[in-house]
């Protein structure tokens, strides 16, 4: 790995970024340019009326969005393509889903999203590449007479037909401003191989944007830095880039990102699930981190920009230096870097069955749960688990509840019997087809058949919500109930039943000087490996409605906020309805001793059985940033976690008291960015719940 490559701190940028920075991001200009937005569901009825099956309304769909968007480039552009339409179709009237949704389990909305395509099986070959591969697969489904495969396949020629249409316009648009650098990309690829880093990126976006215009949301980038760094590094060797211009352009390619942020779904407005990573664990024992990760965590510097989100895969050997590197970055408040220990990440996806070669492949869903690019249709976010849901089931029966074994041994029984209700409705999954990202999946073509019917990995995320305040609240019966009898466990039940009412200062207690998961204490932090494990047993052998496994996660995403409405007062002294800790994280309600008990309590339970994806979510008040020497102590904090055997880690720089003022003065913070869960957003964009919660977060100092 060389490290020398260096063009400074990445703090500042070229005027000429500055400028598209201003137009796209801060003053928004091309917003003048979108058109009124359509009825979403008129081109479904014409596919209706037509007879169209699924694949053919997919592929309509996509050419209708690419022959109806106005080519906008700017004479300053090296990098483009925007939005200009707002309406994307829906492939079904709102009857038909209705038809779907009564005989099929639908998740989100149906459409693919938190996958992560190959996008160099395309880029690297080029489009006459892929024609050559589908002619061949052609011929092997005409002599078989597989009609479904023979629409698929020309469907996918029929999209590289759309997207080259697409191609040329932009092309011609380019020449006619004068963009005579993007004139002449645009007349190479994408037909062919890029012959240049700027052609490799502008190739990228045409394919990025083509899966938002497919309806595909959550596009996740990958390991940008590996799949990327040849045509980098041949441009250095033979001369055509110098450092100082490659970074503008990766600085202009990861503007591209933001662009047209506002017109993609999500729960709030923030990030929208553009996850790239970045270094990692070779098979051969070697870090690949490498000149283009180094550029891009220099561009995020520069820009401070929500997207794209960047994910760090590190390991035993990781340096030093790149945590320091890494923890600039968060100083910034952006909410990333996040960081994945590729030491339990691999060895948990080759437990659950993954190919080696795929296992050290692995990159970040929209979020952070661990998914494999090119060749998985894995469905990382599925449902959802709640182990306080578990324990308000244990403990209608306290009263008769002898011991505190026999009470554990219940919420065993509890949360099995809660997997069992999760897993038997997610059968019959219905996805809309996407011949775009079938392109960009192994095995797609060859097998004549789209990604949502499946791909090589059809595996299932279930996230484990609320584990802190279950551990808490068990703790606290143990000790409260069957150890010093301070009251019985129906006297127990009657306060939670009535939320604690004009018993203040037991909540108080509970809170302050209750047992917490989070306090480095052995008996506590049992109970929270016991929960995980038995977590993961429960789903170990089950077989999904496509061949494949449930995975067990530490990660909440909206659930932190969904379950705990439904959850009554807690024995942890937490309020019915009070929202539970977003991911891997301690109690809202619990009082640890500091940030290092903290990482030594999560890093105990086997982590490596729950892998599917969930950090560790700490905010540090941004004072500790302030100094060179804090940087490296906040450095040497993240890195003792994975030392620990910890998964994943998200750092928030954060600051209580500019959080109240923005939530006073909206106005005056607009640039103000927040960690939510598992993606960033505005801090005033926010919705009160969420900002509430941010609110609510531990602050330390370290």
């Amino acid at each position: 790995m060389n490290r020398e490559f260096s063009i400074g701190k990445g703090n500042s940028m070229d005027t000429r970024i500055e400028f598209l920075r201003n137009h796209f991001i801060v003053e928004k200009k091309h917003h003048a340019n979108r058109k009124p937005p359509l009825d979403k569901y008129a081109a479904a009825r014409g596919y209706g009326l037509e007879g169209f099956s699924d694949m053919r309304r997919a592929t309509e769909r996509l050419g209708h969005m690419l022959a109806n968007e106005t080519p906008i480039v700017l004479p300053e552009e090296r990098i483009t393509i925007t939005r200009t339409l707002v309406t994307i179709p829906e492939l079904h009237t709102e009857e038909e889903w209705a038809v779907i949704r009564a005989a099929h389990h639908i998740h989100e909305a149906g459409k693919i999203c938190n996958i992560c395509p190959d996008y160099a099986s395309v880029i690297d070959r080029g489009f006459a590449g892929k024609r050559m591969e589908i002619a061949a697969a052609q011929k092997q489904f005409a002599s078989s007479g597989n009609q479904a495969a023979m629409e698929y396949l020309d469907c996918t020629l029929t999209v590289l037909d759309q997207l080259e249409s697409f191609s040329a316009r932009y092309g011609a648009e380019a020449k006619r401003v004068g963009n005579t650098q993007l004139t002449e990309v645009f007349a190479w690829i994408p037909q062919n191989r890029p012959r240049t880093f700027q052609e490799a990126l502008q190739f990228f976006r045409l394919l990025h944007f083509g899966l938002w215009c497919s309806g595909n949301y959550h596009n996740t980038i990958g390991r940008f830095d590996q799949f990327m760094f040849p045509y980098l590094q041949a441009d250095l060797d033979n001369g055509t880039l110098a450092p100082e211009t490659a970074l503008e352009l990766v600085e202009e390619f990861f503007l591209s990102f933001n662009k047209d942020s506002d017109l993609y779904p999500g729960m709030q407005q923030g990030d929208n699930g553009q996850s790239l990573v970045l270094g990692g664990l070779n098979p051969d024992g070697t870090d690949s981190f490498n000149l283009l990760s180094d550029l891009c965590l220099k561009a995020c510097m520069a820009l401070r920009l929500i997207d794209p989100k960047i994910n760090l895969r590190v390991h035993g050997k990781t340096p030093q230096a790149m945590y320091e590197q890494a923890t600039h970055l968060t100083k910034l408040g952006l909410g990333f870097p996040q960081y994945t220990n590729d030491d339990v990440a691999i060895p948990a996806l080759l437990l659950w069955g993954y190919e080696p070669e795929d296992a050290y492949n692995y990159v970040m869903a929209a979020c952070w749960e661990v998914i494999i690019p090119g060749c998985a249709m894995d469905v990382p976010n599925i449902s959802a688990l709640s182990f306080p849901e578990s324990l308000v089931a244990v403990m209608a029966e306290l009263p008769l509840t002898t011991s505190f074994d026999a009470l554990m041994d219940r919420m065993r029984d509890a949360i099995h019997a809660q997997t069992n209700r999760i897993t038997s409705v997610l059968g019959n999954l219905y996805l809309e087809p996407s011949p775009l990202i079938s392109l960009m999946m192994d095995t797609c073509i060859s097998r004549g058949s789209d990604v949502s019917n499946g791909c090589r990995y059809n595996n299932y995320g279930i996230h484990g919500t609320g584990l802190s305040t279950a551990v808490d609240s068990l703790a606290a019966i143990r000790q409260y109930v069957f150890e010093e009898k301070r009251f019985t466990g129906r006297e127990l039940l009657n306060l939670l039943e009535g939320n604690f009412d004009g018993n203040q200062d037991l909540v108080r207690e509970l809170r302050e000087n209750g047992p917490k998961f989070g306090n480095d204490e052995e008996s506590v932090d049992s109970i929270a490996s016991s929960l995980l494990g038995w977590f993961a047993d429960s789903l170990q052998n089950r077989k999904n409605d496509r061949g494949g496994i449930f995975r067990a996660g530490t990660g909440s995403a909206m659930y932190y906020l969904w379950h705990a409405k439904s959850i009554g007062a807690t024995p942890d002294g937490r309020y019915a309805g009070d929202p539970l800790a977003a991911n891997y994280s301690p109690s809202l309600t619990g009082h640890c001793r500091g940030p290092v008990s903290i990482l030594k309590s999560f890093a105990k339970p086997p982590l490596v059985r729950v892998a599917n994806g969930g950090p560790l979510t700490m905010e540090l008040h941004d004072s500790v940033f302030r100094t060179e020497e804090s940087i490296g102590k906040v450095a040497r904090f993240v890195r003792s976690y994975f030392e620990l055997g910890g998964l994943q880690m998200q750092i928030n720089a954060v600051n209580r008291d500019t959080l109240l003022e923005a939530k006073k003065h909206p106005e005056q913070h607009r640039e103000l960015i927040v960690r939510v869960w598992g993606w960033s957003g505005h801090f005033v964009e926010l919705d009160e719940e969420y900002q509430d919660h941010i609110l609510k977060r531990m602050e330390w100092a370290i």
